[in-house]
């Protein structure tokens, strides 16, 4: 087993100063009072808790809606001490009375107030941190599609890129200008691009991996390009033949053209969590790539996960030692789903303070060069989830569901967004009706 596949060890883990950069919580919990204890046999519902699991002996309100509750005891044998068992006269008979200490007698009243009180404090605490508003980056049109084993038709990934823009997404990345020897799905770049230039909704930016790349797009009506580093050495020369120090000179070239030209340019660092060749990646590692990108330029750092191995515990010291040298509102996140941790990793970063995050339509993608990694996070699940959490992101996810039922079914496949599936389900249930 790789150190990959290995669940993260306690030994690992974050120091709990790191963590306290979350807002954690826990269900509220009451520690017995001292005259409690002792009492294994009883158990006491109903005492007013506040958020910060000690028990609010102080409320003493019992106005407004109240329920009463009782206090239980539980009798688990003949030498309980709050049961006596007393015999009939008849030996086949018997009868139990429960005797109940005094203190235990009275009702004891729940308050709505004071429990309701709780809740808010629990929610306001998980909520306090999370943004508003999400810029979702829909990623498919390029790094949805540059897996696929067939080449897609031209005029099916322009229809996806115009159905993905009219569904409300801000971004949608459209193509990648590299050479087609080693991205053939991605040969018609040009093409792509003539046929998305009256898209004035949407900022479609094209990932250019040097400056030839660079002015191709340019030269085909790019507005905005992305240039992609990577946080693993061994990663950066199979995926772009070259070592990471070697890859900043060439995007700092890019950088200095792009800023001639008014193009704003974004940056990913890929493998932030591990690399299929070295195995786990120092934060530390990612923090230098990423303050470098940022510095030469680029607009935004997309941290990506690119094999998808991240889990929150993995996640959060990444973003601590990244957010030490970039600013929070200029980095954005891209998870791979490979583990099925591709929420909660998320969840964890809006919790930080990132309020960008990448996705791609049905769950599309993968990495050519990256051994293992299966689709992004598809973004109808993260589009539910934020809609859950009362986060707006703009995007309609009836028409996002849509277009990724457009693009599944020419590829001759199931979406891999669960939201869309079960959604799916309940339209077609809801005809039978």
């Amino acid at each position: 087993m790789s150190s990959l596949e290995e669940p993260l060890s306690f030994d690992k883990l974050p120091s709990m100063s790191t963590i306290d950069r979350i807002q954690r919580f826990s269900a509220g919990a009451c520690c017995p009072r001292g005259e409690d204890m002792g009492m294994g046999n009883c158990w006491i519902e109903g005492r007013s808790c506040s958020t910060s699991n000690g028990c609010d002996e102080g409320y003493d309100e019992h106005t407004g809606e109240a329920f009463p509750w009782r206090r239980h005891a539980r009798y688990l044998s003949e030498g309980a001490a709050f049961n006596r068992r007393a015999s009939s006269l008849s030996k086949n008979q018997m009868k139990f009375v429960h005797v109940h200490d005094s203190r235990y007698l009275p009702d004891i009243q729940y308050s709505s107030k004071g429990n309701d009180r709780g809740i808010r404090g629990i929610t306001n605490e998980f909520l306090k941190n999370m943004p508003k508003f999400v810029k979702m980056v829909e990623v498919s049109p390029r790094d949805g599609l540059q897996n696929e084993k067939n080449i897609v038709p031209t005029s099916v990934k322009v229809e996806l890129i115009r159905r993905l823009v009219s569904s409300g997404l801000p971004v949608v990345e459209a193509t990648s200008f590299v050479s087609p020897k080693w991205v053939p799905q991605l040969a018609d770049a040009k093409d792509v691009m003539k046929a998305v230039s009256d898209e004035e909704n949407a900022r479609l930016p094209v990932l250019t991996p040097n400056l030839k790349g660079f002015e191709a797009a340019i030269a085909a009506g790019a507005k905005e390009v992305a240039v992609f580093a990577s946080a693993s050495e061994s990663f950066s020369k199979s995926n772009i033949n070259c070592s990471i120090e070697e890859s900043l000179v060439r995007y700092c070239a890019v950088c200095q053209a792009a800023k001639e030209l008014s193009v704003p340019v974004r940056g990913y660092v890929s493998c932030v969590v591990g690399c299929p060749v070295e195995g786990a990646i120092p934060p530390s590692k990612v923090a230098y790539v990423a303050k470098e990108l940022y510095n030469m330029g680029c607009l935004e750092i997309s941290l990506a996960d690119t094999i998808g191995v991240g889990t929150p515990g993995t996640v959060v010291p990444i973003l601590e030692a990244v957010m030490a040298v970039v600013p929070a509102e200029k980095l954005a996140v891209h998870f791979h789903d490979t583990y099925g941790q591709s929420l909660p990793n998320i969840l964890v970063s809006l919790q930080m303070g990132i309020s960008t995050v990448d996705s791609s339509v049905a769950g599309l993608g993968g990495c050519p060069y990256a051994k293992g990694a299966s689709g992004n996070v598809a973004t109808e699940d993260v589009v539910y989830m934020l809609n859950g959490l009362g986060v707006k992101t703009n995007v309609d996810l009836g028409k996002l569901r849509l277009a990724g039922d457009f693009i599944s079914e020419h590829l001759g496949r199931q979406s891999g967004s669960r939201t869309a599936v079960a959604l799916s389900r309940v339209t077609a249930d809801a005809t039978k009706i």
